[in-house]
């Protein structure tokens, strides 16, 4: 018989506990807000609606996708008529995206739907506790996007 060795606590790892939220957010989301229009699709919507006429690439990086998943996800909300895309008249070689009609409509949908979701998925936490709870993960991310690109080194 090999060696025994003992199980691991996973209530003290961050990542199972990522994924743990997320099932529970994927969940909710699911049954609260849309089974057609995924989280980051919304948040590529909500991204055109704060600031109209963005490139993709800039779009991936407000809303935190990488180059792959924010070509698909584009290319989705294309197919369904959300989006439309546009040749940048200063760049011939660059597009513009901009929200339909219909864009605007499910946007308005959804970030109604949203706001209620996110009124369930933090009912555990007092007012004071979700304000630490954002401020904790958006540390975590922002140190997590930081290992993903890190900063251009400084000239000491």
């Amino acid at each position: 018989m090999g060696a025994y060795t003992a199980a691991v606590d996973l209530t003290g790892h961050p990542g199972h506990l990522a994924r743990r939220l997320q099932q529970a957010h994927h969940l909710l989301w699911n049954t609260m807000v849309s089974e057609e229009i995924t989280s980051p699709q919304f948040a590529v919507l909500n991204a055109l609606v704060a600031e109209p006429g963005l490139d993709q690439r800039t779009v991936g990086e407000r809303v935190g996708l990488d180059r792959s998943t924010i070509a698909e996800v584009v290319a989705r909300l294309l197919r369904r008529d959300l989006l439309d895309k546009v040749r940048d008249p200063r760049d011939g070689r660059r597009f513009l995206l901009r929200l339909t009609d219909d864009g605007l409509r499910a946007h308005r949908r959804l970030a109604v739907r949203t706001a209620r979701m996110n009124q369930v998925f933090l009912a555990p936490l007092g007012d004071e506790e979700q304000a630490a709870f954002f401020e904790l993960i958006r540390r975590v991310a922002d140190a997590a996007e930081e290992l993903r690109h890190p900063a251009a080194p400084s000239n000491r």
